[in-house]
């Protein structure tokens, strides 16, 4: 039953390592199977998601080794298979960049339908009509999404909706085409620019990346690479609200100041200090934290992703304040959770009315989904007495030893797993 035992109360101080963003790191994983090279990746994080999409690899031919924890090699020139539907792969959202690469160089695949978090609905509509106007025939069937093309011709694209997971399949699947590619009104996400880095350095020709039009232009084969991944803006910023939601002072490592922009300026506002230098940033709360409001946006405003984490820094904040999620309609399970702690917070559509209270107080509660499970340690660290939280699995989906890093700053948590656990860890802490 592996859940997080919690003693609120401590102010968390100190430096965190961050590690390598998940959401590039998926993709960069998949791109990897279009060349009969070997690819050499670095900063691999090693969370839930990477480590089942790696599975499934193997599982169709690709052989993998890892090199150390946050480095993996890869050679996919033996693939096998171009069906994958291992059990495990329909738990992940990032399983449908297999996809994308596998039509871009094998001109065929079938994959299973995606899971990931239940945050709403994630439509692949946009996915199935980039890979058609290149020229592949797409259709649903016993729960495998298949596609194939005798040949794949570049083309001009306009997406109906700015989809960060469409642009980064569409791109895949279109660097082998024949001709140019032009997609409009694409993602601008550091994800989707560190793909098309990667890409271009195994003889992609990727323009325009990070700007709302990115042209393709084919070219006959990829060679291997070595690539490391950026840094996790998501989870940088989930531990610069860790600083703000304890009252502490904590120093993010490794990370690009650039891609936090937005998770900056709204600390700033609720009246954070916030230091930046060339690779780290430094979150400062020594005074009353304040209100305000926060859209979600596709990148550069604020991310969907940091939603949760800023919803809880709120809920402790002087005044009313107004949180409007314009990217997912379900991502405020959560509230219920952080209501028993405590929260005054009314939910209204997609919009989160929030009456900060002085304190919350520790409760049982559970992880409905990856970014709201971290949100919701990050208020039991805050809270009067203890809190255990449940469905940690969804957390393990895209943190990298949660735990031991706010140890490391402090945090009194411990992954237990019986009563006996929790039982000695109360009273160790007493």
């Amino acid at each position: 039953m592996e859940q997080y035992a919690i003693k609120g109360g401590n102010p968390l101080v100190g430096e965190v390592e961050i590690g390598g963003a998940k959401n590039a790191a998926l993709p960069i994983l998949a791109a990897s199977v279009m060349t009969d090279e070997t690819v050499y990746i670095e900063n691999m994080p090693d969370v839930r998601d990477t480590n089942v999409l790696l599975c499934a690899m193997e599982n169709i031919g690709v052989i993998v080794k890892r090199t150390d924890r946050h480095k993996v090699t890869l050679n996919a020139s033996n693939i096998s298979e171009l069906v994958v539907e291992d059990e495990n792969i329909k738990k992940i959202r990032a399983s449908y960049y297999l996809i994308g690469a596998l039509l871009g160089k094998y001109k065929h695949a079938e994959v299973a339908l995606p899971g990931g978090c239940d945050i709403g609905c994630r439509a692949i509509d946009q996915h199935i009509k980039g890979f058609r106007a290149l020229g592949a025939e797409v259709k649903i069937e016993h729960g495998l999404i298949k596609t194939h093309a005798e040949h794949l011709r570049g083309s001009h694209i306009y997406m109906d909706v700015v989809s960060v997971g469409a642009t980064i399949n569409i791109m895949m699947a279109a660097v082998m085409a024949e001709g140019t590619t032009i997609i409009e009104n694409s993602a601008k996400e550091p994800h989707v620019v560190d793909l098309a880095n990667f890409l271009n350095s195994m003889g992609a020709n990727i323009k325009g990346a990070g700007t709302d039009v990115i042209r393709i232009k084919g070219v006959s084969h990829l060679h291997g690479t070595e690539y490391a991944v950026i840094p996790d803006q998501i989870e940088a910023g989930t531990f610069m609200f860790a600083a703000a939601v304890t009252k502490g002072d904590v120093t993010v490592k490794n990370v690009i100041p650039k891609h936090l922009e937005s998770i900056t300026a709204k600390l700033l506002e609720i009246g954070c200090e916030v230091e930046e230098a060339d690779d780290c940033i430094r979150v400062v709360a020594s005074k009353p934290l304040q209100h305000t409001q926060v859209k979600t946006l596709p990148y550069p405003g604020f991310p969907t992703d940091m939603q949760p984490q800023i919803t809880v820094a709120l809920g402790l904040s002087k005044g009313t304040s107004i949180v409007t999620e314009s990217i997912f309609e379900n991502r405020f399970k959560y509230v219920d959770e952080l209501t028993r702690m405590g929260a005054n917070i009314k939910v209204e559509g997609n919009t989160a009315i929030i009456d900060g209270v002085s304190r919350y107080t520790g409760a049982n509660i559970s992880a409905p989904d990856l970014r709201a499970g971290a949100a919701l340690v990050l208020a039991a660290m805050s809270a009067e007495g203890f809190s255990t939280v449940d469905d940690i699995r969804y957390i393990e989906r895209g943190y990298e030893d949660f735990h031991l890093k706010l140890q490391g700053l402090g945090a009194q948590i411990e992954l237990v797993e019986t009563e006996r656990d929790l039982q000695k860890f109360k009273l160790k802490i007493g």
